[in-house]
């Protein structure tokens, strides 16, 4: 199953797979402390076992991809929390295990459940499942809203966010994930780092961008979705591109805009139509 690609995903499911929802609000659900820099991935360190159960009832509820617990995981913010070098990188690791590890108790539960005994909430169907690697923004990292604004000072430029990306990606890549899902890309500046470095270091794992828009037309930055999304569009390492963290509203006019400059595949996640303050690090309508 892990030589399974996106398209051919998509192929058996008639053109569209699903992808499952937010992490963060479900640990939260399950009783998760998220108020740290590390946001969900702290529970990489603390609750392993809930981003499993997560996983799983996403699963359950009937989505083909489901996206690891790295989103906001490091190795800077790691190191931060006093981790050494090769136990930052194995907990990258760690949260492709564990989605792993839900995706084959998700098949062991459809092997063993005969239809009789089914649960009329839960969609236990044996199908191709993906595992995506999430790759936060750098902004992410900082965990003070910027990749809600795309504004990164003047240190960022292109290099740094290529090195600060760097090995946290080669890492996932050589992980068993199936795709990486570079996640909430709020400018142009970023997204051409990530495409840059999926060929400096020849990563062959298949890639997905998704860039977030607060007025419809832009990503947060004020760059021009268009734009961005051909960047995507020209890497051969990327597979498809998308929206997320934007809402509702929007995603229609985006997914039009896309189309003009993309044949790759759209991806869109689920959104509440929430607004993120850093302040009290909360989402608020």
């Amino acid at each position: 199953m892990a030589s399974l690609k996106l398209s051919e995903l998509l192929t058996n499911s008639d053109g569209i797979a699903i992808v499952d929802g937010g992490l963060a609000t479900e640990l939260e659900r399950h009783g998760a402390d998220l108020n740290d820099p590390l946001w969900s991935a702290k529970c990489l360190l603390t609750s392993p076992h809930l981003v499993r159960q997560v996983h799983l009832d996403y699963l359950e509820a009937g989505a083909d991809i489901i996206i690891s617990a790295s989103y906001q995981a490091t190795i800077q913010g790691f190191r931060a929390k006093g981790l050494s070098q090769e136990e930052s990188e194995a907990l990258l690791r760690k949260s492709v295990d564990i989605a792993c590890e839900a995706r084959d108790l998700y098949y062991e539960e459809c092997s063993r459940t005969s239809v009789e005994d089914r649960d009329d909430n839960k969609i236990l169907k044996y199908r191709p499942i993906l595992v995506a690697a999430s790759v936060g923004s750098y902004g992410a990292y900082l965990a003070d809203g910027s990749e809600y604004s795309g504004n990164y000072g003047n240190t960022a430029n292109l290099d740094y966010l290529k090195d600060f990306h760097r090995r946290r990606v080669q890492v996932l890549a050589e992980s068993g994930a199936d795709l990486i899902a570079f996640e909430t890309i709020p400018n142009k500046l970023e997204a051409q780092a990530y495409a840059e470095l999926l060929d400096e270091e020849n990563i062959n794992v298949p890639a997905w961008f998704t860039f977030n828009s607060k007025d419809g037309e832009n990503v947060v930055s004020g760059d021009s979705l268009l734009e961005c999304a051909s960047i995507a569009e020209a890497s051969k390492k990327v597979v498809a591109v998308g929206i997320n963290c934007t809402p509702p509203r929007f995603i229609q006019g985006l997914i039009l805009s896309m189309k003009k400059v993309t044949t790759k595949p759209i991806i869109i996640y689920p959104n509440s139509g929430e607004t993120y303050d850093p302040i009290i690090k909360e989402w608020v309508l």
